[in-house]
């Protein structure tokens, strides 16, 4: 019984492995294009923040180590802020005591008032009662205002973190006095990049904002959104900066690491053009598939030398002008998987 269940399994694998992949081609054809330029930049967190103390005490805890992966909100560093309790506890029993007597003198009010309207007491008496009131209910006021004020202090005492990231830097020490405006803890936003090329103008004219870009960064090709070009050129190279967002969630990169983006040049060279969507990462590399007088895919490794439109202009050992090139379909197959063309 195994052994026909293996041979129906090896039989299966084989007639799915022998079905063609259906694909769609186009021929490659000769055309003028705008070269590449390789630009080499610099790439940086998009958020960094120095976190320091708001007031002045002793460092009581500190919840962190560098290198430590923080959520938003963390408490990383509490200061001594026990005598700021203290001080708390006895403004609310202060508090809790003014308005009981405010309660009184507005009862003590409501009354005089009716006594008034009988003329059973004089005005100065009502007024005396008034003055009670107003002067108890200013009290309570100042009171709360005093406590609000304390609290904020004691909520300042405690540093959190302002976003999620990783702590990169600690610059204070358990039991140590920090002053307002102390440095504490550097945190960096890893999920985004902020990614920047010295350009010059003919290049940025070619760009278009908002779309995405291929960079290589380390060993890595990032997809980054051209997200703004700023006005203040070098006059010197006569190059002024643009900048590229990336997410980076996903891929281990570290602030200042060098980054590389091919940009079109002002200049006209012959290539060999082909639809966008024929060329596909494989292997780490860019690839075609051209079609073999078999109807088999053959890969080549191919190297983009511009873009004009929806073509790209590729070069690479073994292409021939007029080979029939995989545009559509060429993600499902390998090297010498049979196909069949549906667009011919």
């Amino acid at each position: 019984m195994l052994n026909k269940l293996l041979v129906m399994t090896v039989f299966c694998i084989s007639l799915f492995a022998a079905s063609p992949s259906l694909v769609e081609t186009t021929k490659l054809v000769k055309g003028e294009v705008n070269p590449l330029q390789e630009f080499i930049g610099t790439l940086k967190f998009d958020r960094s923040s120095v976190l320091a103390a708001q007031n002045s005490g002793v460092v009581k805890s500190i919840n962190f180590e560098v290198g430590d992966v923080v959520k938003k909100g963390k408490t990383l560093v509490l200061i001594d802020s026990d005598l700021l309790n203290a001080q708390i506890n006895a403004i609310k029993a202060n508090l809790k005591a003014a308005k009981d007597t405010l309660n009184n003198s507005a009862k003590d009010y409501e009354r005089y008032k009716k006594l008034l309207e009988s003329k059973t007491i004089t005005q100065k008496e009502y007024d005396d009662s008034l003055l009670k009131r107003s002067s108890s209910s200013s009290k309570v006021k100042a009171l709360e205002a005093n406590l609000k004020e304390f609290q904020i202090q004691s909520y300042k005492k405690s540093i959190k973190a302002p976003f999620s990231g990783i702590i990169v830097e600690k610059s204070i020490n358990l039991g140590e006095w920090v002053s307002a405006g102390t440095a504490v803890a550097t945190i960096v936003d890893t999920r985004k990049a902020e990614i920047t090329f010295n350009i010059p103008l003919n290049i940025f004219e070619g760009l278009n904002k908002g779309e995405n870009y291929d960079i290589l960064v380390g060993e890595k090709t990032l997809k980054a959104k051209l997200n703004a070009a700023i006005p203040q050129g070098d006059k010197l190279t006569r190059t002024f900066p643009i900048k590229f967002k990336a997410d980076v969630s996903e891929t281990f990169v570290f602030d200042g690491q060098e980054a590389k983006v091919k940009l079109s040049k002002d200049a006209i060279v012959e290539g060999l053009l082909l639809p966008r969507d024929s060329v596909i990462k494989r292997f780490g590399q860019n690839v075609v598939f051209f079609i073999d007088d078999k109807m088999t895919a053959q890969m080549i490794p191919v190297q983009i030398v511009g873009f004009i439109d929806n073509k790209i202009a590729v070069t690479g050992k073994g292409l021939v002008v007029g080979q029939d090139i995989v545009s559509k379909g060429n993600e499902r197959i390998f090297p010498n998987s049979p196909v069949k063309i549906i667009n011919k």
